[in-house]
């Protein structure tokens, strides 16, 4: 039987190798292109050769979204908690001027512009969020954190942060904090925590059913933590979730939450 602690570090490490696992398929929007890639295949997972459209590393390595995580670990770890003046310096440092990040071809890349001839590029890929986050701490400004960027970052980093203060009362608070230091957006935010929210109840209590039904019962407590503007459209949107958790992935995915 798994423990507590047992969970937590499968929150972690399940997090890392899922997100490596991904990268050399990441950001694939054709679907002809994907299908001809993966056809049947029951296991796309470490796919090689990338055939990421935008950026290629080497297969086993993490996108910005696990780096983002790694770097939340790090400093939680060499800090024994969190410590948003050292996550601050531990992220610039792992994505800043000189690393893998620092490509040009990327750093004149603008949303929604697709694919250009020039790419892919061989080098890792900074994010938008990751992008203002530096901008902010070369500006020398106390507030780091992205006003305009409400992707999918936030929710993908919090693995560490709730490993580590599960069952806490200032679990979430924690979460905000350092969700912040990159993506300052109430967006990205309400949707990091509705994230840290579902994983604080499989780390607590491992398999169990009607997790989100559990969550979405939390955020309609007058009383719960860390409450935020954005909590009812959370509740909307987990259930639609459930509403079509039997329906065909792709057709859910394609018809339902498309972001297009």
């Amino acid at each position: 039987m798994a423990t507590l602690a047992d969970r937590a570090v499968g929150a972690i490490v399940g997090a890392a190798v899922a997100d490596a696992a991904a990268q050399p398929l990441h950001w694939i929007y054709n679907l002809e292109k994907l299908d001809s890639l993966i056809g049947d295949v029951e296991a796309p997972e470490f796919h090689q050769p990338s055939a990421n459209p935008f950026y290629r590393i080497a297969t086993g390595r993490n996108s910005c979204y696990g780096d983002q995580a790694f770097v939340v670990l790090e400093s939680l770890a060499e800090c024994q908690g969190l410590d948003v003046a050292d996550l601050k310096q531990r992220t610039y440092q792992m994505f800043g001027p000189g690393t893998d990040y620092d490509s040009t071809e990327n750093a004149q890349y603008k949303p929604h512009e697709g694919v250009k001839k020039s790419y892919p590029i061989y080098s890792s890929w900074r994010h938008f969020s990751i992008k203002d986050f530096l901008a902010n701490m070369e500006a020398g400004k106390e507030e780091t954190g992205s006003l305009e960027d409400d992707q999918i970052d936030g929710a993908t980093k919090v693995a560490p942060l709730v490993a580590l203060y599960t069952g806490q009362p200032d679990m979430l608070e924690k979460v905000e904090d350092a969700l912040r230091v990159t993506q300052n957006s109430d967006t990205s935010v309400v949707a990091g925590l509705t994230t840290a929210r579902i994983l604080e109840q499989f780390i607590l209590h491992g398999r169990k059913d009607h997790v989100v039904e559990t969550v979405m019962a939390e955020l309609r407590r007058p009383d719960r933590e860390s409450p935020t503007d954005l909590d009812q459209a959370m509740l909307s949107f987990l259930r639609k979730v459930l509403d079509n958790r039997g329906g065909p992935h792709r057709t859910v995915v394609t018809e339902v939450f498309s972001n297009n």
